[in-house]
């Protein structure tokens, strides 16, 4: 048994020493939290739980665990630099309960960790200070919120430009980090935008649902078969597809606009 697992089994019933051990352990790598919580990460959750950057794009098939790690990050970011305000926004309400729903049961997986001061369906504030707020996506409901020292998006495809224009300045002054995640939908909107023309800025992470070792190929054989070419290269291949209603492809109307190609007749 490796050593981390020991800790693991150990950390919630042994005494202050090993307690302490274990919270640094988890201080220092958020994989560790994951493990405490009884999640193994896949390798491409843990590379983005250990990133350092400001910026995440996760461009993922449903079910591939892009909320195991946003859950992960807020509630990591809530332990251990307190006083942290992270805010999930989704389109919908719905939406928006699911990911707090998510975030909520690993901080109560993690049993012996800073206590609650004020919990609701959409709201968890922490003895340390810490608070975990989540939105649906509307821009009257999310102004006024300062100091923000995480963003999240969750189904960022769907929210419409306005409402992430309107967010990003909460990141202004805390310098905080913004986590963008969703399934493609369609060339259009900010994700789109910041996915493949936002510069270095963003660590970007692409995973489709055959990349993902919960989803059988079997099952993915019978969704082709059932749903059609176009959807599933959207909802489980993550491609950018244009819509089926469009008179010209995207990249055909963007090579039109190109000031570098010269017209046929001056």
């Amino acid at each position: 048994m490796p050593p981390e697992a020991t800790i693991e089994r150990q950390g919630a019933s042994s005494g202050p020493a090993l307690r302490a051990a274990v919270d640094l352990a988890c201080a220092l790598d958020p994989v560790q939290l994951a493990r405490r919580a009884g999640i193994t990460p896949d390798p491409w959750q843990a590379g983005l739980l250990r990133s350092q950057e400001r910026q995440i794009a996760m461009l993922c098939a449903r079910q591939s665990g892009k909320s195991t790690v946003a859950a992960l990050l807020t509630v990591h970011e809530a332990l251990y630099r307190p006083p942290a305000l992270t805010l999930m926004l989704a389109p919908a309400l719905r939406q928006a309960q699911e990911l707090f729903r998510a975030a909520r049961g690993l901080y109560r997986a993690l049993g012996d960790v800073s206590a609650v001061e004020e919990e609701s369906a959409l709201r968890l504030e922490l003895a340390n200070g810490s608070r975990i707020v989540s939105l649906p996506g509307s821009e009257a409901t999310v102004r006024g919120y300062g100091d923000v020292a995480m963003l999240i998006i969750d189904e960022a495809a769907r929210v419409p430009d306005e409402l992430y224009a309107a967010v990003r300045p909460m990141l202004a002054v805390s310098g905080g980090r913004l986590v963008l995640l969703s399934t493609p939908f369609g060339k259009r909107g900010f994700f789109w935008r910041e996915w493949s023309e936002g510069g270095v800025g963003w660590v970007r992470v692409r995973v489709t649902a055959a990349e993902c070792p919960r989803i059988t190929r079997a099952f993915l054989e019978q969704e082709r078969a059932s749903i059609g070419d176009w959807w599933y290269r959207q909802e489980y291949g993550c491609e950018f597809v244009d819509p089926l209603d469009s008179a010209f492809a995207t990249d055909d109307v963007r090579a039109a606009l190109d000031p570098a190609v010269t017209p046929l007749f001056a």
